[in-house]
């Protein structure tokens, strides 16, 4: 491991973006969750990031960049790209500041977070099918008008200001044994690890940080394995917060000296972690923000003790939001959607009902289609929308389903 002082973005850089954050940003605050540290063994502490002004971290890193612009510079105004919460950050610090942004988002982006940057007094315009395209024709911009680009985490004073997430986690739970938050391009990760590292140093301490990405966007692995970027050739999650891929450069190079491991989850898991969420923490938070939880119920992180999970954002589209509850609800087997084909005579969807009925299940919702490609003339195809208790409840449905003659085919 490299020394501290030899890298990047040190622990000087994060003290100082502390002090120029000071009135600026929420101190956002610490909740305990006993549910999720009886799971695990162990203390469960969220660091609830979802309730930072802008609805994420993001704010931190982009003041901090604007802040120590020259006077110049603010004159020309910045520009960035993103799909939501980095545009958010960068027009709220730029409206505190006084300098005029200009954000670029993809084509598709979600109407909230597109609604939400605009009334932060930003200009947006509408660019590419993706962050990265929105990116380049920022880049574009800045190199045409002089406008300074504000990089999502690829720069030493947007890592020092994230890393002020670390110092006051220290500072709210100072036995923290393991610290877990999501990572895309790394800002995030790279700047708390500097910030906790080095003051665990100081107190003769081993405090682990752990990465977590959605395994369809998890460019950080197969490059700390390379210990070289290596660039994802499609990415693809509901994580829209962390859907990078490719590590930044800065981050890459910090986080491949001080980062314990980078985990990963699955789509269904994330689903599952933002139910928990919404019902044993009644927290709001994003995809993006849920990977650590997600990480801690599928038992990824070895003896956590004392845990603090960083909720990194709560913009989540409501759109979105009705979608992932659905795949939560079924991950969890609370939901299940079965199709079958009947006798098409009066009595066949009876019975059907009476089993369900009997099993204690709830249909939630009925297709009857007598017409289609595979439908046999005298036959029917029901698809029934069922509210279970789980994957014995789903198990216990179907076997009566089965014991009665009907040949269920489970679709979610």
């Amino acid at each position: 491991m490299k020394t501290l002082n030899s890298l990047p973005v040190t622990l000087d850089n994060v003290l100082e973006a502390q002090k120029l954050l000071e009135g600026i940003i929420t101190r956002t605050p610490v909740e305990s969750s006993r549910a999720l540290g009886s799971m695990v063994g162990g203390d469960v502490f969220f660091k609830c990031e979802n309730l930072q002004r802008a609805g994420s971290f993001k704010v931190r890193g982009a003041y901090v960049r604007m802040a120590k612009l020259a006077p110049e510079e603010k004159k020309r105004g910045v520009v960035a790209a993103s799909a939501g919460n980095h545009a958010q950050g960068v027009a709220v610090a730029a409206k505190s500041l006084g300098i005029k942004a200009r954000i670029y988002m993809p084509l598709g982006v979600a109407l909230p977070k597109l609604a939400a940057t605009r009334s932060h007094g930003a200009e947006v315009v509408l660019h590419g099918h993706n962050v990265d395209e929105a990116l380049a024709e920022a880049q574009r911009y800045a190199d045409e008008t002089g406008a300074v680009f504000v990089h999502p985490f690829d720069n030493v004073d947007v890592v020092a200001g994230q890393g002020t997430v670390g110092l006051e986690i220290l500072e709210q739970i100072p036995n923290v044994d393991t610290i877990l938050m999501g990572v895309g391009g790394g800002g995030l990760l790279a700047g708390v690890a500097v910030a906790v590292k080095a003051r665990a140093r100081e107190l003769g301490r081993d405090i682990r940080i752990i990465g977590v990405q959605a395994e369809n966007a998890a460019a950080y692995p197969p490059s700390l394995a390379a210990d070289a970027l290596v660039p994802l050739k499609k990415v693809s999650t509901m994580a829209d917060g962390i859907a990078v891929g490719r590590p930044g450069q800065l981050p890459f190079s910090i986080i491949r000296e001080l980062v314990d491991d980078v985990v990963t989850v699955s789509e269904d898991s994330l689903a599952r972690a933002l139910i928990f969420l919404l019902e044993r923490a009644k927290m709001v938070v994003e995809p993006a923000g849920a990977v650590g939880v997600a990480a801690l119920m599928d038992g990824k992180i070895e003896n956590p003790g004392t845990t603090a999970v960083i909720l990194s954002g709560g913009n989540i589209d409501p759109m979105l939001m009705l979608k992932v509850i659905q795949r939560g609800l079924s991950a969890a087997g609370r939901f299940m959607t079965v199709r079958m084909m009947l006798d098409d005579r009066p009595g066949s969807l009876a019975t059907i009902a009476r089993i369900i009925a009997e099993n204690d299940a709830n249909v939630t919702g009925l297709d009857h289609t007598r017409v289609g490609g595979s439908i046999s003339m005298g036959d029917v195809s029901i698809t029934v929308n069922l509210e279970t208790k789980g994957h014995e409840h789903c198990e216990q449905v179907l076997g009566a389903l089965r014991a009665e003659g009907f040949q269920p085919i489970v679709v979610h």
